[in-house]
């Protein structure tokens, strides 16, 4: 349906993306193949699923493959990134999840933010807002890394979070259509600040979840606004106090300059964190560094560590 009309849009985007990350788990375990690279009878559930079957629960305690496997197939590495060329990977570990509560977790997320959102806005603003708060979550991951660490982050938290940081752009840019608008801001911060502190485990990329709720929340200031004169959703909406026949600006003042100041702060961000990042600059922030816990060696010649449970980074340590 057209921007504003009486029926809202129908999702087909955001389902997209559910089917696709289960569809990716499933190859990735298929080239995973534990009871090839790791033997049958250490394998969970190689009975009943066989070459499909995850990793010992002393590698990855919440089913899942290797972080060989991630990192062949996609996963988030600055060093390739940054010194093999391989830009790809800052948009393929979107769709890389490294177990199952972790695909779970994001797949649900997905369905309760993503498809509301599409219904009210298209598939194509969401879409560009969903890969462009992934991009900025995972430029900020890769200039948290340093060097000299064998880092794989995947998921699609950074792209979700930026659902959410988007979210809250959308009730400070629309706040004249809010009926009930500290009720409706004040459980968003809460949401907001309840997933941030997850980003405090060890283990968890945090860094990703902060890079995606900034980049989606000025996201929100340019693609979530609407215009005045009575639109809320895709649903026609008279707002109190708006007379219709008199001609006023589509939009208000304070949407016009959040959107002009958030398009200069989005082109800045996204240029200095490219350069950064290709220049091989580090950026430090007060978030507890990725789990570096030695696991039992496996008989590679290095051994990983799976700890993460909802937006899975994997470190990938020597011996």
């Amino acid at each position: 349906m057209p921007y504003g009309g009486t029926q809202p849009w129908c999702p087909w985007l955001m389902p997209l993306s559910f089917m696709a990350c289960i569809v990716v788990f499933v190859y990735t375990m298929y080239v995973n193949n534990c009871p090839e690279k790791t033997g049958a009878r250490n394998c969970v559930f190689y009975n009943e699923l066989g070459r499909f079957s995850f990793q010992p629960r002393s590698e990855n305690f919440f089913f899942g493959p290797s972080v060989k496997t991630l990192k062949e197939i996609g996963g988030l590495n600055r060093n390739l990134v940054v010194d093999k060329g391989q830009n790809y990977r800052l948009f393929s570990c979107m769709w890389l999840h490294g177990n199952v509560i972790h695909l779970i977790v994001n797949v649900l997320a997905i369905l309760l933010m993503g498809v509301r959102l599409e219904e009210d806005y298209g598939f194509l603003k969401i879409g560009l807002l969903y890969v462009l708060s992934g991009l900025g979550a995972n430029i900020l991951s890769c200039l948290r890394q340093a060097a000299t660490e064998e880092t794989i982050s995947v998921g699609a938290s950074g792209a979700l979070f930026g659902l959410l940081g988007s979210s809250l752009s959308e009730i400070i840019t629309n706040w004249n259509l809010y009926a009930n608008k500290c009720a409706a801001l004040t459980t968003l911060l809460i949401v907001i600040a309840l997933n941030l502190t997850i980003g405090f485990i060890p283990g968890v990329d945090g860094t990703a979840h902060i890079g995606g709720l900034l980049a989606g929340f000025f996201l929100g200031f340019l693609l979530l606004l609407r215009p005045q004169y009575g639109y809320f959703g895709a649903y026609y909406y008279i707002v109190p106090g708006h007379d219709l026949k008199r001609k006023k600006p589509k939009y208000q003042l304070h949407q016009q300059l959040f959107w002009v100041l958030s398009f200069v702060i989005l082109i800045i961000g996204y240029m200095v964190g490219l350069a950064k990042l290709y220049k091989g600059e580090r950026v430090v922030l007060p978030i507890p560094s990725f789990d570096t816990k030695q696991m039992p060696n496996l008989g590679a010649a290095q051994s990983y560590n799976v700890t993460e449970k909802y937006n899975n980074t994997l470190s990938h340590i020597p011996n």
